[in-house]
């Protein structure tokens, strides 16, 4: 029991990383302090289970399925789209099965089956995290437009153009439009 409560804790300590490993690709166009993993992660959760709710799916499971997606970044750091050309990109799950191997055993089957899951993006629950993840990333943009960051269409255009379900592309229609600030006039 010991062992399993060491394990659980550094991997504790490893996700702990997520909190300061910055989202690269916004320095590209001038954001001097993006948004760590962890705050893209937390909204991305947060979306998918709107966006389930809405869709019809289980809003805890879509929202499970995006709280993993990007864990493996303690091990790689956020790799912006430009790397791509240069590495070749490390399999998610593969990543998730070394993170995960000192886990005790219920711990390490339900994060591996989520991560699983999330890549392979064949249930309902798993469209929807890949949609929040693509509409966090979308309302980011925005939010550094606002702030007067230039450049930043690319990142939602590719965003509007990876969305699945109908509420993700209704939710990106009109978010390049709302104010960032909006829910204050509410």
């Amino acid at each position: 029991m010991t062992q399993d409560a060491e394990a659980v804790a550094a991997f504790g300590y490893e996700l702990g990383l997520l909190k300061r490993i910055r989202r690269s690709g916004w320095w590209h166009v001038g954001v001097r302090d993006p948004e760590s993993v962890a705050e893209h992660t937390m909204r991305a959760a947060q979306l998918a289970a709107i966006i389930a709710a809405e869709e019809g799916a289980d809003p805890a499971r879509a929202a499970f399925l995006a709280l993993w997606h990007d864990s493996q970044e303690t091990r790689t750091g956020d790799l912006p789209h430009t790397a791509g050309a240069y590495l070749v990109k490390p399999d998610p799950r593969q990543i998730t099965m070394d993170q995960t191997g000192k886990l005790p055993d219920r711990s390490r089957e339900s994060i591996r089956g989520a991560v699983d899951e999330y890549e392979a993006r064949q249930t309902l629950e798993a469209l929807c995290a890949k949609d929040a993840d693509k509409l966090e990333m979308l309302l980011q943009a925005v939010e550094y437009r606002d702030l007067g960051v230039h450049r930043v269409e690319a990142w939602i255009d590719s965003a509007r153009r990876d969305l699945k379900t109908r509420t993700g592309q209704r939710i990106a229609e009109v978010a390049t439009s709302v104010s960032p600030l909006a829910w204050r006039d509410r």
